[in-house]
């Protein structure tokens, strides 16, 4: 029989890639760790992870087994939800978002399953998509609201991946401003023909996003400024420090100074929806939720 805390082991190795580290986050020894992985791969007669000077990475035994160790930590959530709901009479539910998502989404859908359900308890979770999706996958969050760019969604590769994605809205990147650049009374800009202009940005993954589309047309862009709030971001735009790459639903509140520009095709975008796991997705109170981030999101598209 599998022990299910060498796959917990197991589950933190593949997450933080060394040993070391996931020995810190489980507060083991590192060579506690490595014996629980070689334990583990005795029993299963294969290797599960490939050492090297660089880390660990999973073989493909590895990946199996890390996919049916969410799955295990799933199980065992739902089954202490369902101990808990017992016990109280009320249902927990738990909802991951990212910050301006959240903050366009989420206070209508809450109000949406509040009405439809008031004896649920919520609580939300702040986090990018990287953070939220393991946590939906190991039953610790029930859905979450998260984002992708280009490819798929973080983490949602390989035989491990258990997640189902409700696509809801696409958010287009405009780029801001300053007041009086020579560019702000555009209808729509080339990116190309920001090859010369400094950048800040709202969010570290932004600037990776925004090299790739700066590389296919045709310049390295110079970054400035990287921050993880968007608004900051603009605060820094109104100063002059340069110019910014801001998804649509953070383009609220205004910041005065201010000029918004599309970008011309092919334009950089986030694809935003509602991941969750087969399990929970059958629940009154998170079908409700999936159909109040659909409406709003079918609303604003409209507007």
């Amino acid at each position: 029989m599998i022990d299910v805390q060498r796959l917990r082991v197991l589950r933190a190795v593949a997450e933080h890639g060394s040993f070391n580290q996931a020995a810190t986050a489980l507060h083991l020894t590192p060579s506690a760790v490595s014996q629980h992985v070689a334990v583990l791969e005795r029993s299963l007669g294969a290797q599960v992870v490939a050492r090297s000077t660089r880390g660990v990475t999973l073989t493909r035994a590895g990946q199996i087994m890390v996919g049916a160790a969410e799955s295990v930590a799933a199980e065992l959530e739902h089954a202490k939800q369902q101990v808990d709901r017992l016990s109280t009479g009320r249902t927990q539910v738990t909802i991951a978002t990212f910050t301006s998502g959240g903050r366009l989404l989420l206070p209508g859908a809450l109000d949406r399953l509040t009405a439809a359900h008031p004896d649920t308890v919520l609580h939300v979770r702040e986090g990018e998509p990287e953070d939220s999706l393991p946590l939906v996958r190991q039953g610790a969050v029930d859905l979450a609201l998260a984002y992708h760019f280009d490819g798929p969604l973080p983490g949602q590769q390989g035989p491990s991946s258990s997640l189902e994605w409700t696509a809801l809205m696409e958010d287009p990147l405009h780029v801001v401003l300053p007041e009086g650049h020579r560019l702000a009374d555009r209808e729509a800009v080339d990116l190309a023909e920001l090859a010369v202009e400094p950048w800040v940005l709202g969010c570290l993954k932004t600037e990776a996003y925004l090299r790739r589309y700066a590389e296919r047309a045709g310049f390295d862009p110079e970054v400035r400024g990287t921050s993880t709030d968007y608004f900051f971001a603009r605060s820094l735009v109104a100063a002059g420090m340069g110019i910014s790459l801001i998804p649509s639903i953070a383009l609220d509140p205004q910041v005065p100074g201010l000029h918004t520009v599309p970008i011309k095709p092919p334009v950089p975008t986030r694809h935003i929806g509602v991941a969750t796991i087969s399990r929970r997705r059958d629940h009154p109170q998170v079908t409700t939720l999936i159909q109040a981030f659909h409406d709003q999101a079918a609303a604003l598209n409209e507007a």
